[in-house]
């Protein structure tokens, strides 16, 4: 009767603490996910971005790879963010700071959708684009870590690895949210109008996320975790000396950085946001169409985070974690080459009959400055096309375009034009050969890559670092890896393809890093699976 009275008087706390568990998850998960929609909206839109932020004079890869950088400044911040905002929370406590964190981010994102053009506002414009992105950095710098280490200072030990997989599907749901907002707009208006002004109508939406987001995490209580300490006085009076300063702890969080983080942000960004890029830059899909079949791909795969996390939860954080990353190096060269098969079969054609050499000595590396001779101006016509192209040197001056055994001069674009439709390359991608079942498992596939070795990651890093420094220690880890290894990917993938003329070559970045993050994992770390998260 005891055991039997015993367990009917723990049913209630039982119930309680779940539900306590489901409002703690639901309101950190749908806050930080508001948060990655601010953030992505930029990245969604950064081809269309490029030619209203930036001088015309500089050419459309050079305005696009300027773009893209602009994408990556926001991210380099994060690490400043994570030293301020980690500071905050091991101080003050985890549940305040990222209210914080998602009211700059929220109003900055608003800000964007407010700013004037380079045509109406000359330099100013990116100017004031880049200060508007540093800020969204800050904020996403203290964002993370709070959220994760939130949930698992909620979470019982058997069960962290589920639970805090939802924190990580956030980046995945905020991504999706700003891809079907931004194809629910391009629906509503012409491209005209969207170029004109319906861009803005995607960052404004943000004035609706964030009072939802500040809503329901004033409604949240403070972490246990955390409470406990503090009433014992164990909190930290200088969590970053004693993060940073103490070099057992330091090498944790370079080994992370190293480590899972490292490799779990460049497939998760190759994954999602370059196989977007690649869709409409050198596949030539239909902008519309792209976001659609990439938004399928994301819903289907989304899942597999929680899955992840179970799994963590039942055989390890590194298992896991190292299981993904070595499917994502052997993967995903094969999955792109299939995109392009699939979802551009006359450019598969023209490449395999009639390949395109550029005969040139004069092209140089060209960043954020137009072409200025004959060879870097034929490079420039063909990557805007979407052509790859191998660059061979020659001993002559001047630029010869090679094709289906012609050649024409490479300073007469017209020229070009002609030898490339001759050649068989499609100005873009026929919407009717697109194999859209193909195409959404390919990226299906690359996102469960990232699901298998993101989903544990948020548990793997909180249960790496004690209490009392754990938010300033797993978010400088994890802001330094995603924002420089996974911030600058796009950006390097996209001048290493368009610098070299392979549009495959760019995927040797996420490729290396990962194979680096393989033998830190492997040797280097430790298991955590069944630590105590109340030292």
């Amino acid at each position: 009767m005891e055991t039997l009275a015993g367990s009917l008087n723990n049913r209630p706390a039982e119930g309680e603490r779940a539900g306590e568990m489901r409002k703690v998850i639901w309101g950190a998960s749908l806050g930080t996910a508001f948060e990655w929609y601010d953030f992505f909206i930029y990245g969604a839109l950064a081809a269309v971005l490029a030619p209203l932020f930036f001088p015309p004079s500089m050419g459309q890869t050079a305005a696009f790879l300027a773009s893209l950088a602009t994408f990556g400044v926001g991210l380099v911040l994060r690490p400043f963010g994570s030293l301020v905002f980690g500071r905050l929370g091991d101080l003050v406590g985890r549940k305040y700071t990222f209210l914080i964190t998602i009211v700059m981010m929220g109003i900055s994102t608003i800000g964007v959708g407010l700013l004037p053009t380079y045509a109406t506002a000359g330099a100013w414009a990116p100017a004031l684009l880049v200060l508007l992105r540093c800020i969204q950095g800050l904020a996403l710098g203290g964002e993370y870590g709070g959220a994760a280490t939130y949930v698992a200072e909620h979470a019982e030990d058997s069960k962290r690895g589920l639970y805090t997989s939802w924190i990580q599907l956030t980046a995945t749901a905020g991504f999706l949210l700003s891809l079907l907002v931004v194809t629910l707009t391009r629906s509503a208006t012409t491209p005209e109008q969207f170029t004109d002004w319906g861009w803005r109508l995607p960052f404004l939406f943000s004035v609706f996320l964030l009072g939802v987001s500040i809503y329901i995490r004033a409604k949240l209580n403070e972490s246990p975790v955390f409470l406990q300490m503090k009433a014992e006085g164990k909190t930290s009076r200088q969590p970053i000396r004693d993060a940073f300063g103490n070099w057992a702890n330091l090498k944790f969080v370079l080994l992370a950085l190293f480590g899972t983080v490292a490799g779990v942000t460049v497939l998760w960004y190759t994954g999602q946001f370059f196989a977007l890029i690649f869709l409409m830059k050198w596949l030539k899909v239909d902008p519309t169409t792209a976001y659609t079949l990439v938004a399928l791909a994301l819903l289907l795969g989304a899942p597999f985070f929680v899955v992840a996390g179970w799994m963590s939860d039942r055989w390890g954080r590194k298992r896991v974690i190292i299981g993904g990353f070595i499917v994502g190096v052997l993967a995903v060269m094969p999955i792109f080459k299939g995109l392009t098969h699939f979802a551009n079969p006359a450019l598969d054609r023209a490449i395999a009959a009639a390949p395109v050499t550029l005969v040139s000595s004069e092209c140089r590396l060209r960043m954020f400055s137009a072409p200025d001779n004959a060879c870097e101006r034929a490079r420039e016509q063909l990557n805007t096309a979407g052509v790859p192209y191998t660059l061979v040197p020659a001993s002559a001056p001047g630029a010869t375009v090679q094709a289906a055994g012609a050649g024409v001069d490479g300073a007469d674009p017209a020229a070009i034009t002609r030898l490339l439709r001759e050649a068989g390359y499609p100005a873009k991608a026929d919407e009717a050969e697109i194999n859209r079942p193909m195409v959404v498992v390919l990226i299906w596939l690359l996102v469960v890559i990232g699901c298998v070795v993101y989903g544990p990651n948020g548990a793997y890093l909180v249960e790496l670092f004690p209490t009392r420094v754990r938010y300033s220690s797993m978010s400088m880890a994890y802001h330094i890896g995603t924002g420089y290894f996974g911030g600058f990917a796009l950006y390097f993938a996209t001048l290493i393809s368009t610098t070299t003329g392979d549009i495959y070559a760019g995927l040797y970045y996420p490729i290396v890093v990962a194979v680096i993050s393989i033998l830190v994992t492997a040797f280097l770390l430790p298991e955590t699976r069944g630590w105590k998260l109340d030292r």
